[in-house]
């Protein structure tokens, strides 16, 4: 068993990763850790492991990590399975995994699969395969401003400081997309391929990650005020209905070239630039779910 982790994550996580593969070996289970060395390498490691026809590969880190080992496998046969060591372990929480390390060590051993279909970011250099989201925006904005020291230090509560200094050092300025067609305009966009957003909370409703085509959620009133109701609506599973916050469904996003500058984020890391458009994923990825 592959197992591919990034050693940036720290030492937490290290140990958090270690308790699982005591578990995979007590079990008879032979595991094998790369660690990457740079951005994109999860993505080579699994495309290799592919290639030679390995049966599942394992990331072991947050929902970037993951996004990035899936890239690899997308066309192939090769299942994923994930340790999730992130801090909000969304995918984790969407196709309702365990983060205790026996229970990890179970859902690996059953090798029970369902399928999830990533989405592409169309970016100026290249593409971005993304498994929970992609943010433009305010949301953008605070991925963008959190500090990894902090956020290792008190982990979703960076986001939650960074959401409070964006509500009043942002310009809001207007993001301009269409979807399947159809002109829109929002002071920040989601794209979600899933239901939840930054843990357990409700996003998108109808999502569905196991089948092409994505919920774009619009928050169409810009402001702190705006920010800030929807920061508290958040927790309480109220976001969807917010005045101003709109769910629609598509299957191609496209973005405007007037967009330029404005910050973006995909499944928690800052993304380079600007998308041009959102599109499914050529085919689904087979994930280990126990």
């Amino acid at each position: 068993m592959l197992i591919i982790f990034n050693p940036v994550a720290g030492r937490r996580r290290a140990v958090a990763l270690w308790r699982v593969l005591d578990l995979l070996i007590e079990n008879g289970v032979k595991v094998e850790v790369a660690e990457t060395q740079h951005a994109g390498h999860a993505t080579e490691l699994a495309r290799q492991a592919a290639r030679e026809g390995a049966f599942m590969i394992v990331a072991a880190g947050g929902d970037g990590t993951i996004a990035e080992a899936a890239n690899g496998l997308i066309g192939s046969q090769t299942a994923l399975g994930i340790i999730p060591l992130g801090t909000a372990n969304v995918l984790a929480k969407e196709y309702r995994l365990s983060t205790a390390p026996r229970a990890i060590a179970n859902t690996l051993a059953y090798k029970r699969c369902k399928r999830l279909w990533p989405g592409v970011a169309q970016l100026p250099g290249g593409s971005h395969v993304f498994v929970q989201m992609l943010g433009l925006g305010f949301d953008g904005a605070v991925v963008n401003g959190v500090r990894p020291m902090l956020k290792r230090a008190i982990g979703k509560g960076a986001y939650v400081w960074q959401s409070l200094w964006e509500a009043v050092a942002y310009d809001f300025p207007p993001v301009r997309l269409s979807v399947d067609g159809v002109a829109h305009q929002a002071a920040s966009v989601v794209v979600s391929k899933g239901r939840l957003y930054g843990g357990p909370y409700l996003l998108a409703p109808q999502a569905h990650p196991e089948t092409p085509g994505f919920q774009v959620v619009l928050f169409e009133k810009s402001g702190a005020l705006s920010a800030l109701l929807s920061g508290a609506a958040l927790p309480l599973g109220l976001l969807p209905r917010c005045p101003g916050v709109r769910v629609i469904s598509g299957s191609h996003v496209e973005f405007a070239s007037s967009n330029t500058g404005i910050l973006t984020q995909a499944d928690g890391d800052s993304l380079p630039g600007v998308p041009r458009g959102v599109v499914s994923a050529e085919s689904p990825i087979s994930l280990i779910v126990g």
